[in-house]
């Protein structure tokens, strides 16, 4: 990718790094806002190839993420406009390859994990996310709502919205007519599936079943709350662009009737009480169990407003808030630099980088940005980037120097709160 042809983006640049204060806030917005196009943009033929960072394959979900905040200079830069419909031409073409994969090699090179599962040497990992399917058609969202380029929405991308739907009508009822199954071998073996690789047994809710998280963790419970709130907020948004688009969408019903469905799944299935209060559950098996915690990963129930589901001043959801913010949520840890939320994926008593931007980009307190933006600042171990994870005392223990994916919430955060 030639880098140097992005004059607009470029330009824009330097527009933001004048309205901020001191050298260090200017070269962390730099290099995290370039961070993306920079490092993990590749060029394939013409195509382009979007690797995670420190990975060397492209995730659906963070590819989306990783040029999500180019997308609103697509309709002054002709070269951002392509990056985005070659980024979204290559993640439908994946989704095509297999539905049920979340990361892809470049090529049919056979890279990747080894798993017992359908393989395919075009597949780096096949662990079936719901996310992963909703995350480039969020990406496509965005992009028509800056360029209206109704042209993105040709054959290819009816296909892949035609077997998107497809999957997720089939995994409403996993158990019955799903056919997925995963098993690892060797050290991380403990992410195979229970039940001979088919998952826990879930009762049907009108939601759609996840065998792992934005994380790539693992579900407890297969029914996972945030995907299909994302799932829902996401496809009402395409019935809107296809309708403004002037383009023909015979999915429209389907679609509709899909999203009603997983709805009123999440509203009969996935709500439970806790401390007298109605809450959303992280996960749920339709069974009466619920795992009661969030994730630092995207979609999680911190980001249902930022994400379309709900709005900041939501009862459930600031009921929600206020326990996934709390020593209820058992990955809500606190210390002497910051309090805030991690995972399961990463060590105890690690907050997420992108956990700290979520909690500042949905609270409906001001200053809450001001404070993020200063923990932010002072977490970087001085390399003036995001990480994954760091510990809440000490900031040079921390997971992945080379993450884009945080990098580029940074920069979204910055320009829409900071700056705005």
């Amino acid at each position: 990718m030639e880098n140097k042809k992005f004059k607009r983006l470029y330009q824009y640049v330097e527009e933001v790094c004048a309205k901020l204060k001191d050298e260090t806030e200017k070269v962390m917005f730099k290099q995290c806002y370039l961070s993306t196009l920079e490092t993990t943009v590749e060029d394939v033929d013409g195509d382009v190839f979007i690797k995670t960072g420190d990975i060397p394959a492209m995730w659906l979900r963070d590819s989306s993420v990783q040029v999500s905040h180019y997308v609103r200079l697509a309709g002054e830069d002709e070269d951002v406009r392509r990056l985005i419909v070659k980024t979204l031409k290559r993640q439908f073409e994946c989704i095509l390859i297999d539905p049920y994969a979340n990361a892809f090699n470049k090529t049919a090179n056979g890279k990747g994990h080894k798993d017992i599962t359908k393989l395919n040497d075009r597949v780096w990992e096949r662990k079936y996310e719901l996310d992963s399917l909703v995350y480039p058609l969020w990406l496509l969202n965005n992009y028509y709502r800056y360029t209206k380029d109704a042209g993105i929405f040709d054959k290819l991308f009816f296909d892949t919205y035609t077997e998107i739907l497809k999957v997720m009508r089939i995994e409403q009822h996993h158990d019955e007519k799903s056919d997925y199954s995963f098993k690892r071998v060797g050290e991380f073996a403990y992410d195979t599936l229970p039940n001979d690789g088919k998952g826990k047994p879930s009762g049907y809710t009108g939601m759609v079943w996840s065998a792992f998280r934005p994380s790539d963790d693992r579900c407890v419970y297969h029914y996972l709350v945030p995907s299909n709130m994302f799932a829902v907020a996401v496809l009402k948004q395409l019935i809107k662009h296809l309708d403004e688009s002037g383009k023909a969408n015979p999915l429209k019903e389907e679609t509709q009737n899909l999203v009603n469905e997983i709805d009123e799944g999440i509203k009969k299935f996935g709500l439970t009480e806790v401390g007298g209060k109605k809450v959303y559950a992280y996960e749920t098996d339709g069974k009466g169990n619920y795992n009661i915690m969030d994730d630092a990963n995207v979609p999680s129930l911190l980001s249902m407003p930022y994400l379309g589901y709900c709005g900041k001043d939501d009862e459930l959801y600031l009921n929600t808030r206020e326990v996934v913010l709390s020593e209820t949520n058992p990955y809500y840890y606190s210390g002497k630099l910051v309090s805030g939320i991690g995972s399961p994926h990463t060590p105890e008593n690690y907050v997420w980088h992108i956990a700290v931007v979520m909690q500042a980009l949905t609270s409906e307190d001001e200053k809450d940005a001001e404070r993020a933006y200063a923990v932010l600042k002072n977490t970087t171990a001085g390399t003036l980037f995001m990480h994954e994870g760091f510990h809440v005392d000490d900031d040079t223990q921390y997971t992945r120097s080379w993450f884009a994916w945080a990098n580029t919430l940074y920069a979204i955060f910055v320009i829409d709160k900071i700056l705005k």
